[in-house]
């Protein structure tokens, strides 16, 4: 590379580390994330971000958590945004939200209620997620089974996204983040499961080579300050 144009790159990075106009500047941010994250999170971010800062660019990546740290330290990522259990300790972290399970069926299901026993939640023909694929049971299998219960489970899914659909159109009933169901009350009926479902936390990750960065620095804040929007719009009835 030419001195003078390695020169102007040195000098446009630490430009860009020291000032960052979000309504002018360029910046391009890979984000590894679920399906979930996308659809809960990341397309509101989006939109969001044309507004305020419509040079920056975002890129998503499938998420995979045992290459992330690796990915991370080559540039492949710059900020994963994912459940917080389970990430590498080596980087940044910050709490974003905590999310809990509803279990979801059409509004008009014969059997679907509030005050629904253990037993007949069991009974209920069950959609679950796989996120690995081919899996019919979860945690919440293994603890009806020390009740010495069994769940109707009817189709295992690979993703939480084509799931409220289905229960939609048919008998089925699902356990799902309640986020991904907020807004559609018209189709869905949501009740608290009846028996105790671990919720998690997402939470944003980074790597310590753009921790100082003002660019990355300022996209990190704008996804607590959406994740804090998205948050208090649905505690709101």
């Amino acid at each position: 590379m030419p001195l003078r144009q390695a020169l102007d790159q040195v000098r446009a990075t630490v430009t860009t580390h020291l000032n960052f106009e979000p309504a002018t500047a360029s910046l391009t941010v890979s984000i590894a994330c679920t399906d979930y994250v996308q659809a809960v999170l990341i397309k509101h971010l989006v939109v969001a971000m044309r507004r305020e800062a419509p040079g920056v660019r975002i890129a998503l990546r499938i998420l995979d958590v045992p290459q992330l740290e690796l990915q991370m330290t080559r540039g492949e990522v710059d900020l994963a945004v994912i459940n917080m259990n389970g990430v590498p300790p080596a980087l940044h972290s910050q709490h974003l939200y905590d999310e809990s399970y509803v279990l979801i069926g059409r509004r008009g299901h014969p059997s679907l209620r509030a005050d629904l026993t253990v037993d007949e939640f069991a009974q209920l023909e069950h959609v679950v997620v796989s996120l690995r694929g081919g899996g019919f049971s979860t945690s919440v299998d293994h603890a009806l089974v020390a009740r010495g219960l069994r769940r109707n489970v009817v189709h295992s899914a690979s993703s939480f996204l084509p799931v409220p659909e289905l229960v939609a159109q048919s008998d089925c009933v699902a356990l799902v983040p309640s986020r991904l169901v907020d807004g559609r009350s018209e189709q869905l009926l949501c009740v608290a499961p009846p028996l105790p479902v671990e919720g998690f936390a997402i939470g944003l990750f980074w790597h310590e080579r753009s921790d100082g960065h003002a660019g990355f620095k300022w996209v990190r804040e704008f996804i607590t300050l959406v994740a804090d929007s998205r948050a208090s719009d649905y505690g709101n009835p």
